[in-house]
C-alpha cells in the first residue's frame, strides 16, 4: 500500500473515529459492574480419599468416595450421608474448563450416592470441583484426578 497525503479529510475522519473509541472505553470502564460475585453463603471442603464433613448451622453432611482410585475416564462414586433431600450437582474442572459432567445420584440406606466420569486431561493430575446443590446450601468439594 503506497502512502497517501494526508489531507484535512482524513485527519477528521481518523480525529472523529479516535474519539468515538475514546468515548466507548470510558464509557464502557465506569459503567462496568462485576456480576459475577462469590457466593457467601457456598460452603467448601477439600475432598480427598478419606471424604470430608461440611458443618453448617442447621446439620453437617458427611462426603466422601466410594471409589477407591480416582482416574479419569473411569467411574467415580461420590456418597452424601446426613440427609433426605436429593442433591443435584455438576462436575467442572477448577484449573481448566473441560465442560460440565452431571452427577446422577439414586437413594441407599444411608443418604444418596452418585456417580459420574471426567474426561482425561492432557496433564497427569486435574484439579475438579463438585458443585453440590441441596434445598438452599451449596457446597463445592474439591478433588484431584489422575490419568
Amino acid at each position: 500500500m503506497a502512502a497517501q497525503k494526508l489531507t484535512k479529510g482524513r485527519l477528521a475522519q481518523i480525529i472523529i473515529l479516535m474519539v468515538v473509541l475514546i468515548t466507548a472505553f470510558v464509557w464502557r470502564t465506569i459503567t462496568y459492574n462485576q456480576t459475577q460475585q462469590e457466593n457467601e453463603t457456598v460452603l467448601t471442603c477439600h475432598l480427598s480419599t478419606t471424604g470430608c464433613l461440611v458443618e453448617s448451622s442447621d446439620e453437617n453432611i458427611a462426603i466422601s468416595f466410594v471409589s477407591e482410585a480416582l482416574k479419569a475416564d473411569t467411574a467415580i462414586i461420590i456418597q452424601i450421608d446426613n440427609t433426605n433431600v436429593k442433591p443435584t450437582a455438576i462436575v467442572e474442572g477448577v484449573s481448566m474448563y473441560m465442560g460440565s459432567v452431571p452427577v446422577i445420584f439414586t437413594k441407599n440406606d444411608s443418604g444418596w450416592q452418585g456417580e459420574f466420569m471426567v474426561p482425561a486431561c492432557m496433564h497427569d493430575k486435574m484439579d475438579w470441583a463438585i458443585k453440590i446443590k441441596e434445598d438452599q446450601k451449596e457446597i463445592n468439594a474439591l478433588f484431584s484426578v489422575e490419568k
